[in-house]
């Protein structure tokens, strides 16, 4: 089993549904007491959350790339950043490490791609919803056509995460709203919603939408442990 290195703390709380995904799956696929090997770099969200408020990429880089540079060097054989948001900076963060990094935009786009789908609605925090880090990347390597709220529902379903997601609450009326997004990206013309942000997952469930659901969380931990055990 190769090891994982995974840059954390982008919040905790879907940091720890990635420790809880791998290493189910490493029990459930190799069975015995196995888990995944695997090594965590955790930041203070608050300090991380600052510097997407204020803008300041250029720092946001310098730490993300610090954080790959110590897990390479820590013995980590791949990189797994624990984020959609954070992926902004992902090239700068491969090109500093002679490490793969598993893109969750790519982890995403092949189970929606192999379920025949072509138009997706996104659903994430604000960067990644109206960057083209992230859609240019679905749209372009993988031909997908992204679909995103209008103002009003960008604003929503960013509030709430930075809000209540990253601090672990979970609201019925919140969920409510979400869901009312996600009927609004399926009249617009979407077959599925990624839930491109990694905390989404802790508040809609597949049951909760109207749309078939892709969960990049599941769906990028998987893909670590794929790489591991390749």
């Amino acid at each position: 089993m190769r090891r994982i290195g995974l840059i954390g703390g982008l919040s905790w709380e879907s940091s720890a549904e990635y420790y809880r995904i791998i290493n189910q799956a490493a029990q459930r696929r190799l069975g015995g007491l196995h888990s995944a090997d695997c090594l965590m770099l955790s930041f203070d969200f608050a300090e991380i959350e600052a510097l997407q408020v204020a803008g300041d990429w250029a720092a946001a880089t310098q730490r993300m790339v610090s954080a790959a540079q110590q897990l390479a060097g820590a013995g980590a054989g791949c990189i797994v950043i624990c984020s959609n948001t954070m992926h902004r900076m992902a090239d700068a963060v491969q090109a500093a490490v002679e490490l793969p990094l598993i893109h969750i935009a790519d982890a995403t786009a092949q189970p929606i791609l192999q379920a025949g789908l072509h138009t997706v609605g996104l659903l994430g925090t604000r960067f990644t919803m109206q960057q083209d880090f992230y859609r240019g990347r679905l749209s372009e390597r993988h031909g997908l056509k992204v679909l995103i709220p209008d103002e009003a529902g960008c604003a929503a379903v960013h509030g709430i995460i930075y809000a209540e997601l990253v601090r672990g609450e979970i609201r019925d009326e919140s969920r409510r709203e979400y869901q009312r997004v996600i009927e609004q990206l399926g009249a617009a013309g979407a077959q599925a919603v990624i839930l491109g942000c990694t905390e989404i997952s802790l508040l809609i469930k597949p049951p909760d939408s109207a749309l078939p659901t892709f969960d990049s969380t599941e769906l990028h931990a998987l893909a670590a442990l794929d790489w591991a055990l390749a």
